[in-house]
């Protein structure tokens, strides 16, 4: 039987820093901070100017420090960031992009690169270039932490199909849980596409999640197939692009890492990962977290969008209980209510979910329907099962906007994927030799197998 952690309670405002990993972490940071600005100089949605400028100071010390800016009394806002990739490219452009739109920029000297990438190898990032890297990398780590007067956490977005972002990030999150054993850890991994971007990709998301697993405190799995098909089939975007895909994501972090609000107290949630993670990950054996939202609409649409409360909740549940990335097309004939104890379970059970709600007319939300005990596990008690996050404000733009972050069965279906091809190419001895290289041995490859075929089952228990 297991026991629920103690989560202190921290006082003050919680920052967090986050760690951009090779090209893909470092677009999706970029992308993520504009996002947070967007949302901060979005329109103001029935809530008065306290409420306002309260949500903008929680939200600005959150993500980023005030400095002075060159040549002005005014102040610029510098991210809470360090930025890392074997290549020069992307971080110059990001960085570029940043100091361009006027608003924010990335510290000074919190960059570090080197000349050539890690050839998509998995063992190359965390074998090769993590030992010679971890001193230089973790004092920057150190000096951002140095900055903040509450660390709250660290968000750590990377790709799981490179070699940079995979393995380097890998080896460099467990250097983090070493240096800062007491931060909250949230890895947001972008799954490669099913049709394949490298030919290896199976082993660096296999080597990925099962070292992952070990140090972070939860990770969040985004999927390409998923994230393009909300791009075409909700946004309409005719020739996808990986600007698109990182826009989504970007609005997805942000859409539960503003601030918000204990729906029941109306305290505020000051540290979003400690109470985030006691209601969702508090289980050693489960890890895996996905994130559904609605309304998914493109912005040239969105002045003429006129969703209510009971509308966008009913989709949202249906998207949950069946695993959807969009609204549209979904199996509505599958639902809670022929629900047995048999093991036969046909729709995505979770082991607990959290609710956020951002916009006008709260009071007008149902969400009885999220309680339904038939959602859950029944060996997780009824107090640790749902919770709910509200706010008042409008969330970049949009008048209500809703999201559920989940620890559910599904979760874990991309990982059972991964493994069979990653099965086929070991037992062939395929491409092996890339990694042996580097130092990764047969037996590493097998723990590898051991830890994730173990999550994986943990998974389709539930």
């Amino acid at each position: 039987m297991w026991q629920r952690p103690i989560y202190l309670r921290q006082l003050g405002k919680m920052s967090i820093i986050t760690v951009q990993l090779g090209q893909c972490g470092n677009q999706i940071g970029g992308q993520f901070y504009s996002t947070i600005l967007q949302d901060i100089h979005s329109k103001k949605t029935q809530v008065t100017t306290q409420i306002n400028d309260a949500y903008v100071e929680e939200s600005t010390e959150r993500f980023f420090s005030k400095m002075p800016a060159r040549n002005s009394e005014d102040e610029i806002l510098e991210a809470r960031s360090v930025m890392i990739d074997m290549e020069p490219k992307v971080i110059a452009q990001t960085c570029q992009l940043a100091k361009r739109s006027g608003q924010w920029r990335y510290p000074a000297g919190q960059q570090f690169y080197r000349k050539r990438g890690s050839g998509n190898n998995w063992a190359n990032g965390f074998c090769f270039y993590g030992p010679q890297v971890r001193n230089d990398v973790m004092d920057m780590i150190q000096k951002e932490a140095e900055k903040c007067d509450h660390l709250g956490g660290f968000l750590i977005p990377m790709s799981a199909a490179g070699g940079t972002g995979s393995g380097l990030g890998s080896y460099l999150t467990g250097c983090i849980r070493d240096d800062h054993p007491n931060a909250f850890i949230l890895n947001q991994v972008v799954w490669p596409y099913w049709t394949g971007e490298v030919i290896v990709q199976n082993y660096n998301a296999l080597l990925t999640m099962s070292h992952l697993n070990r140090v972070s405190d939860a990770l969040l799995v985004m999927n390409n197939d998923s994230l393009q098909e909300i791009c075409s089939r909700r946004l309409h975007i005719k020739q996808v692009a990986f600007t698109d895909l990182n826009k989504v994501i970007a609005n997805t972090l942000a859409s539960f890492l503003q601030p918000a609000n204990k729906a029941l107290t109306s305290q505020p949630i000051r540290n979003c990962f400690s109470e985030m993670f006691k209601q969702l990950a508090a289980h050693p054996d489960y890890k895996l977290l996905s994130v559904w939202n609605v309304p998914q609409v493109a912005e040239q649409v969105m002045p003429f969008n006129c969703d209510n409360w009971n509308g966008l909740l009913k989709y949202l549940r249906q998207m949950q209980l069946v695993n959807s990335a969009t609204d549209e097309g979904m199996n509505w004939s599958v639902s809670t209510k022929d629900a047995t104890l048999s093991q036969e379970i046909q729709f995505n059970r979770s082991l607990a979910s959290l609710l956020i709600l951002r916009g006008k007319d709260l009071p007008q939300a149902d969400t009885s329907a999220f309680q339904d005990p038939k959602l859950y596990v029944p060996w997780m008690t009824l107090g640790h099962r749902f919770a709910m996050w509200q706010q008042s404000r409008a969330f970049c733009h949009y008048e209500r906007f809703a999201a559920i972050v989940s620890n559910s069965r599904h979760s874990a279906l991309p990982l059972d994927h991964v493994i069979q091809k990653a099965w086929d190419m070991f037992s062939a001895k395929a491409f092996f030799h890339q990694y042996e290289k580097f130092g990764l041995s047969e037996s590493d490859f097998l723990d590898s197998f051991a830890s994730a075929e173990q999550i994986v089952s943990n998974y389709l228990q539930l």
